[in-house]
């Protein structure tokens, strides 16, 4: 188990959404957090309240992230958790999405976790402990329809995270951790907009999150390492018993489709009642 605060956090895709409320739990539990994201101003202005830490970044910078890292060590005694948060959906049938569409997914979603996970690792390799977790989604575990190209992006980053951690311990690294969390749709505002996206279908078949409850588990995470953990864990079980059948899920795809509408339909209703 690792204690609060051994050192700073870092968390990527800080701005809004789940990797605000990751930032805004880990403060709470005791760690002193840097906010990293694109946007500079919306990171700044949701780091104000947490200790006011925030850096831009483009997690495609592969500098960028090694600035970061060092960045946070220096002022903190250490880097303790980096966070790759930060990540991309574009949905529909793949070949409907041109190259640049595919190429930025992956730079961001697998790429840019990789100079993340890969600029953590330098500063705790060197001090001997650290960990790293990697937001993976459901979606790194199973192929969903309409979210095929990002499906893709999530599952390069689960076996980069997975056969780095087999790395660290071949190479004798006990104490320095790689985990992924693999969580049910979120309601961010990266579903905001897909409540009439067929594309969408597959992430509101299952029990539509808040970033605060994903949050949390991530904080439980944070504390105690493990190289995989879905939310919910039935979700995660559902999910491995389709991709073992390939067949099966496939022939289940107008149960998804109908079951995703139905999804949306009721998250459509409980918007309109929390006024979103």
């Amino acid at each position: 188990m690792i204690s609060p605060a051994p050192g700073a956090a870092v968390v990527t895709g800080a701005a809004g959404g789940l990797g605000r409320a990751i930032a805004a739990a880990l403060h709470a539990d005791g760690w002193p957090v840097l906010l990293t994201d694109l946007d500079a101003a919306g990171v700044a202005a949701a780091a104000a309240p947490l200790g006011g830490w925030s850096r831009p970044l483009d997690v495609r910078d592969e500098a960028g992230c090694a600035d970061v890292a060092a960045e946070a060590a220096e002022r903190s005694g250490g880097l303790g958790l980096w966070v790759n948060n930060a990540g991309i959906l574009v949905t529909g049938p793949a070949w409907e999405q041109d190259a640049p569409t595919r190429r930025r997914m992956f730079d961001v979603n697998a790429y840019g976790a990789m100079n993340g996970t890969l600029a953590a690792l330098a500063v705790m390799r060197a001090q001997g402990r650290g960990h790293v977790l990697n937001v993976v989604s459901l979606a790194g575990l199973v192929a969903p329809p309409g979210e095929t190209v990002y499906a893709a992006s999530k599952h390069a980053l689960l076996a980069f995270s997975l056969g780095t951690l087999a790395d660290l311990r071949m190479a004798g690294h006990r104490d320095v951790h790689v985990s992924c969390l693999c969580p049910d749709g979120i309601w961010t505002p990266m579903l905001h907009d897909r409540l009439d996206d067929p594309g969408a279908l597959a992430s509101f078949t299952g029990a539509m999150l808040t970033p605060e409850r994903v949050a949390a588990r991530a904080v439980r995470l944070a504390r105690r390492p493990r190289p995989v953990v879905t939310l919910p864990r039935w979700r995660g079980v559902q999910v491995r018993l389709l991709d073992a059948a390939p067949r099966l899920a496939l022939g289940l795809t107008p149960v998804v489709r109908a079951v995703g509408r139905a999804g949306q339909r009721r998250q459509r209703r409980r918007a309109g009642a929390d006024g979103r």
